[in-house]
């Protein structure tokens, strides 16, 4: 299997990405989109859509299909339509992490279309369909990580790529002091082994991993925000330190030979 080149995640993590002017704006306009106007947030989002997109580059030829797995508020959606033509948004039907629970006016202005999930874990798309899925945020909420697994790797077509962000830690201190304060947004954490086995069980293999985020970052809007986040993600390299981290992060890349049929 193809590796990825080290310098790949270095350089996309560290590169000077403008801000997004519009994104800025729908925080400003939007209480509840606030951290879209945090520069500390955006410049996340942004060098991870640039990891993205890097990496999707280097593995697939031609046009690149991307589903945006459970797309929110849709500003991932939104940074993937600037770099690619061929997005597919959809979420499910109810929660108030939904793009059909909560007030979407990316979505809206953007004019994007999000499929309705109506259900938990089976996808209405054919197998093979997709060269990129991502989760921004998602996995971990989903009732059956395995199932929602399964159903990501069917519809990757052979060699396709599926990319996991803000995937919470076990070991986190961030993570630990929201439960001790009663916060159980994020119920299940996760290792870098227990991530590797669930993967591999649905034909789906590491390419890139990493810690990331030992501070926290959503409140805080940190005037050199490149400069910290870069110092963060110096921190985050050295262990045992680094599994205090918030998140686990990864690249996974689909067996040539896995096929699963779709649920009937």
């Amino acid at each position: 299997m193809k590796q990825l080149p080290a310098w790949i995640r270095q350089s996309c993590f560290k590169a000077d990405i403008p801000l997004d002017d519009y994104l800025m704006d729908v925080g400003r306009r939007f209480p509840s989109h606030a951290l879209l106007a945090n520069r500390t947030s955006q410049y996340i989002y942004l060098y991870l859509v640039h990891y993205l997109s890097t990496v999707a580059r280097e593995f697939i030829d031609g046009n690149i299909r991307i589903l945006d797995w459970g797309c929110g508020k849709g500003h991932i959606t939104y940074l993937l339509r600037k770099q690619f033509s061929d997005i597919t948004s959809c979420d499910v039907v109810s929660g108030e992490d939904s793009s059909f629970g909560q007030d979407t006016p990316i979505i809206a202005e953007q004019q994007i279309d999000v499929v309705p999930l109506t259900d938990a874990v089976i996808l209405p798309f054919d197998d093979n369909a997709f060269d990129v899925v991502c989760s921004f945020g998602v996995l971990e909420h989903v009732p059956d990580d395995i199932g929602s697994l399964e159903e990501l790797s069917r519809v990757l077509k052979p060699a396709g790529l599926f990319f996991c962000f803000f995937l919470p830690q076990r070991w986190s201190w961030t993570q630990r002091l929201a439960h001790l304060r009663g916060d159980y947004y994020h119920k299940r954490l996760y290792t870098f082994p227990q991530a590797a086995t669930m993967l591999n069980s649905v034909g789906l293999e590491l390419l890139d991993g990493w810690r990331r985020q030992l501070f926290p970052k959503n409140r805080i809007n940190y005037p050199f925000f490149r400069q910290f986040e870069r110092f963060d993600q110096l921190l985050c390299k050295i262990p045992p330190l680094n599994h205090l981290a918030t998140n686990l992060e990864f690249v996974a890349k689909k067996g040539t030979n896995h096929h699963r049929a779709k649920p009937s």
